[in-house]
């Protein structure tokens, strides 16, 4: 299983709307050109995983099992259009509980690794989020920040050497060099 090339992706913000602790299938919206990104790096030989963090399950505000049910929901509704999600690795725990599985730690993608046999340094991390690009660095990924979600309003929190696309579609061109940065 060695060698194989993975993009992971956050979840809310940057593949659905962050509408605050996303649980009800009532409130799930795929962002514009996420189901189309996806499905040109996965035709480009790209393999697809969820890498979230979901506070909102220690916090109280929603259970494992709603966080499931509209994980599941999305991956068939995803596939529905053509685009297979291999795996959705989740982080549960509140900011405040330094669990190594939380965003910007690496525990979630070395578990890709491990499960997926995914090749971290052949691949990328995609999302919103000041934390996915880090994570992607500490574990040796590359990464594209995309101004979805937070992502606008959180840029100037980013280093300068970070590729920042306007959204999952733009991301995915600038990684199989079509498009126009």
């Amino acid at each position: 299983m060695a060698g194989r090339r993975f993009v992971f992706v956050d979840r809310d913000g940057t593949l659905i709307e962050d509408r605050g602790f996303v649980h009800r299938i009532d409130d799930y919206a795929p962002l514009p050109g996420a189901i189309e990104g996806l499905r040109e790096l996965q035709n480009a030989g790209f393999e697809i995983a969820v890498v979230t963090n979901q506070s909102g399950i220690g916090r109280g505000f929603l259970s494992e099992a709603d966080f499931e049910a509209l994980q599941s929901h999305l991956v068939q509704d995803f596939a529905k259009q053509g685009v297979r999600i291999e795996a959705t690795y989740h982080c549960p725990h509140r900011p405040d509980e330094g669990c190594a599985c939380r965003k910007p730690g690496t525990a979630l993608l070395k578990r890709a690794e491990e499960e997926l046999g995914a090749t971290l340094e052949e691949s990328y991390v995609i999302g919103d989020k000041p934390h996915d690009v880090e994570m992607a660095r500490r574990a040796g990924c590359h990464s594209i920040y995309v101004l979805t979600g937070e992502g606008a309003k959180r840029r100037a929190e980013l280093p300068g050497d970070v590729a920042v696309a306007n959204d999952l579609l733009d991301a995915a061109r600038k990684i199989l060099g079509a498009g126009a940065a």
